[in-house]
């Protein structure tokens, strides 16, 4: 009885030594997709699948995407992290709760294309007069005039809304153009034989930008900044891995996605083309971190275009501060 007892003793003050974290429940976060998974999520996939998130002492969700926007979700405190994309600005500029923590991509992915056939165009002023295949948001007719003035143009095109069928449409010529992902529509083309050329934005006027974040709320930063950071610094691990390891990452995002990506030969190639270009990982190495300067030129850009609007529609009289747009703090 006594040794057991001595025995009991030992094992509670051997139990009182180890860090409170071996005894406590991982912390739950949730994320938002702001598409079907594509390669621009494979960090969150790889800090995932490969235990990332649970060493940093958090149980991450990835929520299905759904009709209602990552952004309307972290806002509203559905999701505590989400995907946020071209809508950001405008939706933080309406008075959403929303703060980008971490930059997916160092440089604009986006790009104007059309067939290669068309002889007729040689530069962005030819666009004028001639039919754009949409997309129904506020920018891209901003965007596409400010192109074609830039380089001489009047800006006058007609614009058919048409969204993902835009692709179809420029493709059996009921468009001219349209825009695109290259590092997703325009790896798809490519490997099914579409001839096609591109402009790129910030060669004629628009400021580049990082075309992807990961947003949170203000509301859930202060009230879990430790989870915060615990959560941001494992995703960069995330996506670090897919840099370093592209081919394994690859096979784990359409492993965890088995049902939704059906080509993996899209996967590997829309990677290699993330990691090449340096999108996911900038030249001089940089990787999550969000640039102050594209942040102030593109939140520029928008607020003069008269694209920001307040939560009662109307154009913002005064510039925003771009600042509160945007922390690095949760990056360690």
């Amino acid at each position: 009885m006594i040794e057991f007892t001595r025995r009991q003793a030992l094992l509670l003050t051997l139990a009182a030594g180890l860090p409170s974290r071996a005894f406590s429940a991982p912390q739950k976060v949730t994320i938002a997709l702001d598409w079907t998974v594509n390669t621009n999520h494979i960090g969150l996939f790889v800090a995932r699948d490969k235990g990332f998130y649970a060493e940093a002492g958090l149980q991450a969700e990835i929520l299905p995407y759904g009709d209602t926007g990552a952004g309307t979700l972290v806002a509203n405190r559905t999701a505590d992290f989400g995907i946020a994309g071209a809508g950001f600005f405008t939706q933080r500029a309406a008075g959403a709760d929303l703060k980008a923590v971490y930059a997916v991509v160092q440089a604009e992915t986006g790009r104007l294309v059309f067939n290669a056939a068309r002889s007729d165009i040689k530069s962005p002023k030819n666009l004028d007069g001639l039919t754009y295949g949409g997309f129904g948001s506020a920018w891209e007719n901003t965007l596409i005039s400010t192109m074609i003035r830039h380089d001489g143009g009047k800006g006058n095109f007609e614009t058919v809304t048409l969204g993902t069928s835009a692709y179809e449409a420029l493709a059996n010529g009921s468009v001219d153009f349209t825009l695109e992902v290259a590092t997703w529509e325009g790896v798809q083309a490519e490997l099914q034989g579409v001839k096609q050329r591109t402009f790129r934005y910030a060669d004629y006027g628009v400021p580049d930008e990082h075309t992807t974040f990961i947003a949170s709320s203000d509301a859930f930063l202060s009230a879990n900044p430790k989870a915060a950071s615990a959560f941001i610094e494992a995703t960069l691990r995330g996506y670090q891995f897919a840099v370093d390891h592209p081919q394994e990452a690859g096979d784990l995002l359409i492993a965890s996605n088995k049902d939704a990506l059906t080509d993996p030969a899209l996967i590997h190639a829309s990677l290699k083309m993330l990691v090449d270009g340096h999108f996911l990982r900038s030249q001089s190495g940089v990787i999550g971190t969000i640039d102050k300067a594209k942040i102030e030129a593109m939140g520029a850009y928008l607020f003069t275009a008269g694209i920001l609007r307040d939560a009662d529609g109307k154009a913002l009289k005064e510039r925003p501060d771009f600042e509160g747009y945007f922390s690095n703090a949760y990056l360690g």
